[in-house]
């Protein structure tokens, strides 16, 4: 026991230390970068639970959806419409959850109790995705609007507003902002991985590993595909409220690039983990950033090439890759010291 301790107690001190050191860069940050630094990490942070939104569906649920971004678009102009009308951030925020559930409930319904292949939902989705993304681009003019919201069309609603304080009413600063970005962000994350550790998480993972024999213990595979589709849907939402926020709404968010970029990004991270579809996220985003800034090549082609370089070299993706190579080193390292490590009867001599 007193062993177990004595390893497990430098670690427990290099996690908390980096926790700490974590806590206060992002204390620092938005209040010692510039103003476009702090706008774009917002803007990274959103995306990144958009990540965790479709992580958790394919990656856990073992349901790929080609139309996330539909959710994602949702999600924002249901915050910028109903923010528009009532003037109630508040209220607006739980529209953006609550319209992509909803949405994701009727749609996911005929998807999974009409019984239909992996390939016809993937399909499905997307269809649905380019439906949403040629009816929004289609809303320009005066006559397009929902109560006192234009939806704009191509144009989309720049004047959304901004988040304001619950009890004050004041807009959240942008340095508040990323700070209210990142709290979601880690509570999304924890919301997730709490789930996937109840007993609802495991039936998901029983059905996603084996539906025929899931259903044959008794679980309800369609009802359980349905409740994790709507979960992964108001996740979206959330983090197009987000977007938002730092970004104006246009219908580019239902686009398919869209729909492609948050695949990727699932791929790249690694299917069945949470950490590594968020790093894959930020990370990519900053490549494309960079790329886009200096025109040094087409970001989209860069994205491809990753893409392909991944799915052939590294299928299981970068956090399961270097979660078993260090493994692997470990493993070396414990071999090596059980070579060198003296005997019984070599430390009595």
């Amino acid at each position: 026991m007193s062993q177990s301790l004595v390893f497990r107690s430098p670690f427990a001190v290099h996690i908390g230390l980096a926790g700490a050191a974590a806590l206060a860069a992002l204390a620092i940050f938005p209040q010692a970068a510039p103003l476009y630094t702090v706008i774009n990490a917002t803007l990274y942070v959103s995306m990144a639970i958009f990540a965790l939104s479709l992580a958790l569906l394919w990656g856990y649920g073992g349901v790929l959806c080609f139309g996330q971004s539909a959710f994602f678009g949702l999600g924002a102009y249901a915050y910028a419409v109903v923010a528009l009308n009532l003037g109630d951030t508040t209220i607006a925020a739980f529209a953006a959850i609550l319209v992509p559930a909803i949405f994701a409930a009727l749609l996911g319904y005929f998807l999974f109790y009409g019984r239909l292949s992996d390939v016809y939902l993937g399909v499905i989705t997307l269809t649905a995705t380019l439906i949403l993304f040629k009816l929004v681009n289609s809303t320009g003019g005066d006559a397009w609007r929902i109560g006192s919201a234009r939806l704009g069309g191509f144009n989309g609603i720049p004047n959304t507003p901004l988040l304001k304080m619950p009890l004050t009413g004041i807009p959240l600063s942008p340095a508040q902002m990323f700070g209210f970005a990142v709290m979601l962000l880690f509570g999304v994350y924890i919301l997730c991985k709490v789930l996937i550790a109840t007993r609802f998480g495991r039936a998901v993972i029983a059905v996603r590993e084996n539906e025929v024999r899931a259903e044959l213990l008794g679980y309800n595979a369609r009802r359980l595909k349905l409740s994790i589709f709507c979960i992964s849907a108001a996740i979206a939402g959330l983090a197009g409220m987000l977007f938002a926020n730092v970004v104006f709404v246009s219908p580019t968010m239902f686009s398919l690039s869209t729909a492609a970029q948050v695949l990727i990004w699932v791929v790249v991270g690694g299917l069945g983990t949470l950490m590594g579809p968020v790093a894959a996220c930020i990370l990519l985003q900053i490549v494309t950033v960079f790329l886009g800034k200096f025109g040094l090549v087409d970001p989209n082609i860069v994205l491809g090439i990753i893409l392909i370089v991944f799915v052939v070299f590294v299928p299981s993706g970068i956090l399961p890759a270097l979660t078993g190579l260090a493994q692997q080193l470990r493993s070396r390292r414990g071999q090596a010291g059980g070579d060198l490590a003296p005997t019984k009867k070599e430390q009595l001599s």
